[in-house]
């Protein structure tokens, strides 16, 4: 796994990465065929997003015959830290309560995971 700072992603590269994480590994042809049905994203797209997250650090690649398999070269937990504080940081000022806020008030946290998370803060 990488050390090296990793640069932003777009939403694109994310949606390629995330397909990759959740396959372990896997070829461009791969990587098309798990997209969303009627995504509609081109072979050659999918193909450029892999090399960019391959050239800012995401992703490397290892030859199978004439196939690139792409596999994890972050850490995932890594990524989704440097993504989140990112975001808290830009929108919200690094204060993550006004995002619970949000997420509360608009029905995206249920009881359930509320209760989960002062499970989760008691144990700290």
């Amino acid at each position: 796994m990488t050390e090296r700072p990793l640069r932003n992603i777009s939403p694109a590269e994310t949606e390629i990465l995330r397909l990759v994480w959740q396959l372990r590994e896997a070829t461009v042809q791969q990587v098309c065929d798990n997209l969303p049905a009627g995504r509609g994203i081109a072979y050659a797209t999918v193909q450029t997003l892999l090399r960019r997250l391959e050239k800012k650090g995401y992703l490397n690649h290892r030859l199978e015959g004439k196939a690139h398999v792409f596999y994890s070269a972050a850490k995932r937990e890594d990524v989704i830290t440097r993504s989140v504080n990112d975001f808290l940081g830009r929108l919200f000022g690094g204060d993550p309560i006004p995002l619970m806020h949000y997420l509360a008030e608009h029905g995206k946290i249920t009881a359930e995971d509320i209760e989960a998370l002062k499970r989760l803060i008691e144990k700290e």
